[in-house]
This record gives C-alpha cells, structure tokens and sequence, in this order.
C-alpha cells in the first residue's frame, strides 16, 4: 500500500499519540484526584468516563486517518476530514469558554492542548486541499 495522504498520516499518528497521552495523563494525574470524599461516586464516575470518551475519540480519530492516508479516491475522503476538524475545533470552543467562564485565570493552563489542536486542524486542512493525483511535494511548490 502507498501513502497517498501524508497529511492524514501525520494527523493520525498524532492523535493515536493524543489517545495515549491522554490516557496516561488522565490515569496518572488527573483522575487519581478525584479519588477523595467531597466527590460523590457518580460524579468521579462520570467524570472518568467522559475523560476517556476523548482518550477513545482521538483513538478513532487517528485509525480513521491512518486508513485515509492510503485512499486514492481523494474526494469520497475529504468530508470525513472535515467532520473531524469541525469536531475539534468545537472541542477546542468548548475548552477555551468552560475554562473562561469557570476560571479566566486557568486559560494560561490550557495554552499547549490549544497550541496541539490549532497544528491538527491545520495538518488535516492541508490534507483537505491536495487534489487528486497530486503530491505532497507539489502541494508545497
């Protein structure tokens, strides 16, 4: 098999990279500090699930990309891409403003997730815009 999108590979072994860093962040940093008695059972339940829904999605995101990255037939691709940067730019949105409107001041603290979206976007759009039968190589001249 060739690589037909080099974008989408890049954006692929990125968020597979993004699933398991988030994972293991998650596991080792952030759930363990729910483990304490002013947060009922359900809310850490509920808040460890919903932290690994995103963990599962930039798994699928990534899978996804990697299987396009080998697509010849460009265009039956380019919608799926879409979607999923619209996907991220929302989850991007919703960061940004739940973090402003619970604490303004922790939006320095969300400055390198919102650094590593803004390239995954931008890699996938530059995978969006190559034509069909054209190289990356020519994308950039």
């Amino acid at each position: 098999m060739k690589v037909r999108n080099y974008y989408y590979l890049i954006a692929g072994v990125l968020a597979v990279l993004f699933a398991f860093t988030h994972a293991w962040n998650g596991q080792s940093a952030v759930l363990p500090t729910l483990d304490i008695s002013l947060i009922s059972m359900d809310t850490q339940t509920v808040f460890t699930y919903v932290w690994h829904i995103i963990t599962a999605e930039n798994l699928v995101f990534g899978i996804a990309f990697i299987f396009m990255s080998f697509q010849s037939e460009r265009s039956k691709i380019r919608f799926a891409a879409w979607m999923i940067a619209a996907i991220l730019i929302v989850r991007l949105m919703v960061i940004l403003g739940v973090t402003a409107v619970v604490d303004v001041s922790g939006l320095m603290n969300t400055f390198i997730d919102s650094i590593a979206i803004v390239i995954y976007v931008a890699i996938i759009i530059l995978g969006t815009r190559m034509k069909e039968k054209q190289s990356v190589g020519q994308q950039l001249q």
